[in-house]
């Protein structure tokens, strides 16, 4: 892997066909009408592993209550993480609004442009410091993205698993030796967008390409085949039963404690009570809610509701709701009551979100 391959010359009109090539096709896109480091910020970080049409709501939606860095630094962790709520991975959302105060506290307001103190924030590595640093103050650091590795693998035909790390230092490597030094932002834009429109990962469009010429994969006719798909894990199937205790005037209680199963699922929000289950869901639930709640439920008083499909990168999970209507909701440390009909104002995740669905559904019938 290497930018032999490059003259100076040929470098040189190599950054010059992908930069035009972008200032005439890049998209229309919300975070790219300006510069503002903050803006910047919170879509590199709404972005990591989200599509792009799922994060223009949120985006809009999250800059239009908090407009400024200042305004972030200010919210309290039930608003970020209600706006987030969707989004997934909440730990984005967290660390974002940590290092908003950071940044207010330590840093005056302003994203700082030192690489080494960007690293030091909440929730930035080398690719999001690069990415930001680069498109808000143009400092010449080269990103690199899983587009960008992709294009770049093909150009100089590098076969294999791209994220084994000897391979990722060497294309970090190469981005940094083609990066285009007077016009750092535009330029990871460039390959990002070159990546996402036409170097795409299945069926990449050739014909369409303002650098192919360069392109070794192309001359080889491996294009199609660069890189090498990775192993994906195996996926598990999980299911997770989750009780709604529910008194006559529509109340219900949520804990914060995800019982014995991960926190991925219900990403340490507010949720119903909930355990993992293998062959006999009520009595399973029944005795979680009296080891970790001290409730005595009996089995028989737990009604099945409409279970609910959910997928978490490799864990398919089948949710098993349960409504138990009780005469009053107990009140206990680490809980809370809410009324179902105000969900819609909670910062909880989509898989508590469908629970709660079924258990509408399951008092309406």
């Amino acid at each position: 892997m290497t930018s032999s391959q490059f003259s100076p010359r040929a470098l040189r009109s190599f950054q010059r066909r992908l930069l035009s090539w972008f200032g005439k096709h890049r998209r229309d896109l919300p975070w790219r009408a300006s510069r503002d480091p903050y803006r910047v910020w919170v879509a590199e970080i709404m972005l990591q592993q989200t599509r792009i049409a799922a994060v223009i709501p949120y985006y809009d939606r999250f800059l239009a209550r908090f407009p400024t860095v200042e305004s972030l630094s200010r919210a309290r962790p039930h608003e970020v993480l209600k706006l987030w709520a969707g989004l997934g991975y909440y730990s984005r959302a967290r660390n974002l609004h940590r290092a908003a105060k950071e940044i207010v506290a330590h840093h005056h307001g302003n994203f700082p442009r030192d690489p080494a103190a960007a690293l030091e924030l909440p929730g930035i590595g080398h690719y999001t410091a690069a990415a930001v640093l680069s498109i808000a103050y143009d400092v010449p650091l080269a990103a690199l993205d899983g587009n960008i590795a992709r294009v770049l693998a093909r150009v100089t035909a590098l076969r294999g698993d791209l994220r084994e790390p000897r391979r990722w230092r060497g294309l970090g490597d190469l981005a940094a030796s083609l990066l285009a030094l007077n016009a750092a932002g535009d330029w990871n834009q460039a390959l990002m967008e070159l990546g996402e429109t036409v170097c795409t990962p299945q069926i990449p469009r050739c014909g369409e390409c303002p650098v192919s010429r360069w392109c070794r994969a192309l001359e080889l006719g491996i294009s199609d085949k660069i890189p090498a798909p990775r192993k994906k894990r195996a996926p598990v199937k999980i299911r997770i039963a989750a009780a709604i205790l529910m008194d006559q005037d529509g109340r219900t209680l949520l804990v914060k404690d995800p019982g014995d199963h991960d926190d991925v699922l219900f990403s340490r929000m507010w949720q119903f009570p909930a355990v993992h289950v293998k062959s006999d869901p009520p009595a399973e639930l029944a005795n979680h809610l009296r080891s970790t709640l001290g409730l005595e439920i009996a089995e028989s008083a737990l009604e099945p509701l409409r279970p609910a499909r959910h997928a978490v990168t490799f864990r398919n999970i089948t949710l098993l709701p349960f409504l138990c209507r009780v005469q009053q909701v107990p009140k206990l440390a680490r809980t809370r009551i809410v009324a179902l009909s105000e969900f819609s104002r909670l910062a909880v995740s989509s898989a508590t979100r469908k629970i709660a669905s079924a258990a509408k559904d399951g008092t309406r019938s």
